[in-house]
């Protein structure tokens, strides 16, 4: 059996077997990266996506995020956006812990395996390198041999040849001598060279070429190792972002359980409503008694509904389609009376915070400017002095624009009180009804717990600022402080200057006016937001 042909089989094998670990190695290592791509890819698309549905600040769509459908959807997209970022998690850790960590120890078994197959190769080109020197010594000794015996042959035969002189034979035993010495020298150069040669030939087998085996052994041990290790952080990478994604979910759900369709039909409603009362019947005209009406008696008999007050075509009813929009003002009164009285009162709220924050800037600067004063290092006090005055105009300046739209809401709630008080019941052939959007109240018509026939039930609170009974006069519920002055030109409004005290006899029934009395007992109505009021525990 030749066993150098044998284990070079083996050689060969094992060199291949470690080659297709490692290009293994390689083609998983391709396939995350792949992998790793298309989740880039995957959370770039739903970045792209919920970046192009979520609605821009300041636009109709982000206005119409106070309807729970719409907010449930922008819920959803902000959702998405965190489940983009989880997808994106996944691709990261991929890439660092599974791409990068096995091309590290692929790089270093490749190196370690070329090692290991160098020395095998050296061992191999040492033991053949030894037997050449064998296998020449070893020829030379039967060379050597063989001109030994030859010379020893021709000795005998020269001594026995009678015609060859004593000086012959001398000479040819001397030669057989010296040949014989020759290849007794070969002999044991040989002897020893093949002693050396079986040495080194017991340590390749038994030693050197098991060690390089068991080396590239553990070598495609510690690679199946670092491989199954890929193997299950592919898996633990999406499993750390499971709780997270799953919470995304249930963000959707709970976006989906969060629409409420009444809450978004009342915010219609409550965001669309006019305040316009409903119109009259129409009487009927009975053109058989040819009796002529007058066009002021026919406007008489008839009362206008919000079809007159928006400018009805007498000739054309039409409650539905396009029209004109009427041209914006800075007074809102292209608005139905409802919508205009929310608009007013936002636009007073809005003024009323820059006042807050003019006022709260004026008293930082007298503030530092009294520091100024008592610290001259720290700063020169007439250096505030513009400042001061910038913020003292402005506050002026807001607290005109405040009373001026002060004075433009006091008829709006005049008309809103009133049409809610004449709409809150209407008598139809003994029937009751609530109104509907046009007055403020919903999409469909309900029966209302009125008694008709009550006048108080019909009367506003609000609608007029009538004369209070001094006999009749109710006791103060609190106190309040004017954190503004405030003019009380309009009917039923009284006057307050800056920091004067009142007592409050009547709260704020939710149209931003509240009740007051002077001490002298004067009464009248102020914006609540002008003053700051103290109740009782």
């Amino acid at each position: 059996m030749d066993w150098g042909s044998e284990l070079w089989d083996q050689y060969d094998t094992i060199e291949k077997h470690t080659q297709s670990g490692l290009d293994l190695v390689e083609k998983y290592v391709k396939f995350v990266k792949e992998r790793t791509e298309i989740e880039q890819n995957y959370a770039k698309q739903l970045r792209n996506m919920t970046k192009k549905y979520l609605p821009k600040r300041g636009s109709k769509e982000e206005q119409e995020c106070r309807f729970t459908n719409h907010q449930a959807f922008q819920d959803i997209l902000n959702e998405m956006n965190d489940y983009a970022g989880q997808r994106e998690v996944i691709a990261e850790n991929m890439m660092i812990k599974i791409c990068l960590e096995l091309t590290k120890h692929l790089q270093e078994l490749k190196q370690e395996r070329k090692t290991h197959l160098s020395e095998a190769k050296k061992a191999q080109q040492s033991l053949e390198c030894s037997f050449k020197q064998m296998e020449n010594v070893s020829k030379r000794f039967e060379r050597e041999w063989r001109e030994a015996e030859r010379a020893a042959q021709n000795a005998e035969k020269t001594d026995q040849d009678i015609n060859a002189t004593k000086a012959d034979v001398e000479k040819a035993k001397q030669v057989a001598h010296m040949r014989a010495h020759t290849a007794e020298e070969c002999k044991n150069e040989y002897a020893s060279q093949l002693q050396k040669y079986n040495k080194e030939q017991n340590q390749f087998y038994y030693s050197q070429i098991p060690q390089i085996f068991n080396k590239l052994q553990d070598l495609d041990e510690r690679r199946i190792r670092c491989l199954a290790e890929g193997y299950s952080m592919f898996a633990e990478t999406e499993k750390q972002v499971m709780p997270i994604i799953g919470k995304c979910l249930e963000g959707i759900t709970k976006a989906a359980t969060n629409t409420d369709q009444k809450s978004d039909s009342l915010a219609v409603i409550e965001q669309h409503k006019s305040g316009f009362d409903r119109p009259g019947d129409v009487e009927f005209e009975d053109y058989s008694q040819g009796i002529n009406r007058t066009s002021s008696d026919s406007s008489l008999s008839t009362p206008k509904g919000p079809l007159d007050l928006l400018g009805k075509n007498k000739n054309k009813l039409r409650l539905f389609g396009k029209k004109n929009k009427p041209a914006i003002t800075e007074d809102f009164a292209h608005l139905p009376p409802e919508q205009r009285r929310k608009k007013l009162q936002q636009k007073m709220d809005e003024i009323g915070k820059e006042l807050q924050k003019e006022q709260d800037q004026s008293e930082a600067l007298v503030k530092m400017k009294d520091v100024y004063e008592k610290n001259p290092q720290m700063g020169n006090p007439e250096s505030l002095a513009p400042q001061i005055t910038q913020t003292a105009q402005n506050m002026e300046r807001l607290r005109g624009e405040l009373a001026k739209y002060e004075v433009r809401l006091t008829p709006v709630v005049r008309f809103s009180a009133s049409t809610s008080s004449r709409t809150q019941c209407v008598g139809f052939n003994g029937s009751l009804f609530a109104s509907a959007v046009v007055a403020g109240g919903g999409w469909r018509t309900d029966n209302a717990n009125c008694e008709a026939g009550d006048p108080d039930s019909s009367q506003a609170i609000y609608a007029e600022f009538d004369e209070f009974d001094e006999d009749e006069m109710d006791v103060p519920i609190g106190q309040c402080t004017a954190l503004y002055s405030f003019p009380g030109s309009s009917e039923g409004t009284i006057s307050m200057q800056e920091g004067e005290v009142l007592s409050v006899v009547e709260e704020d029934k939710g149209d931003g006016w509240t009740r007051v009395r002077r001490p002298n007992g004067d009464e009248g109505y102020i914006p609540t937001s002008y003053v700051k009021i103290t109740l009782p525990k």
